[in-house]
């Protein structure tokens, strides 16, 4: 009789474990269909936000998550699925907004090498996440011969009100 209810007990934990990491496992994989690109690191937003669809980026134009997330060196993060946590872009790309324009013509004054000025751009919250967007739609673009991803502005930031 003993033998019988620590079977059972153990059955039912093992049933409970189960339970709890068959549910741990989905509630890691919810990514939130749409992203309202919002930071708080911006005091004011001057243009509309961008809503970011990631089902429509996955599904409809087949996009990858290493296509956007990448490390810290700007590399790929094939081994990236859906679910996983990623650093926040504002983590690395920490200066709200983009590179002033007197900030660019100082450079361009002092004759800094392009690399130089193209690394000190990704500093720059709205300039990194600029590059990797438009870079990309511009790129399905070309492969696909359409003018399907936006590329300017008003396509992808609404109106504000």
């Amino acid at each position: 009789m003993v033998k019988r209810k620590s079977s059972i007990t153990i059955a039912a934990l093992v049933g409970l474990a189960t339970v709890f990491v068959a549910g741990g496992i989905y509630a890691g994989t919810k990514v939130p269909d749409v992203i309202k690109m919002q930071n708080p690191a911006y005091t004011e937003h001057t243009k509309g936000i961008v809503e970011f669809s990631h089902k429509k980026h996955v599904e409809d134009y087949k996009a990858a998550c290493s296509d956007c997330h990448h490390d810290d060196k700007g590399q790929p993060l094939t081994d990236l699925k859906m679910g996983d946590n990623v650093e926040s872009c504002i983590t690395c790309h920490k200066i709200p907004g983009t590179v002033p324009g007197e900030m660019k013509k100082e450079w361009r004054e002092t004759k800094m090498a392009q690399s130089e000025q193209a690394k000190r751009e990704l500093e720059f919250h709205a300039e990194a996440l600029h590059q990797n967007c438009i870079s990309c739609h511009k790129d399905f673009n070309k492969k696909n011969n359409s003018k399907a991803a936006p590329v300017t502005c008003t396509t992808c930031h609404p109106k504000s009100e």
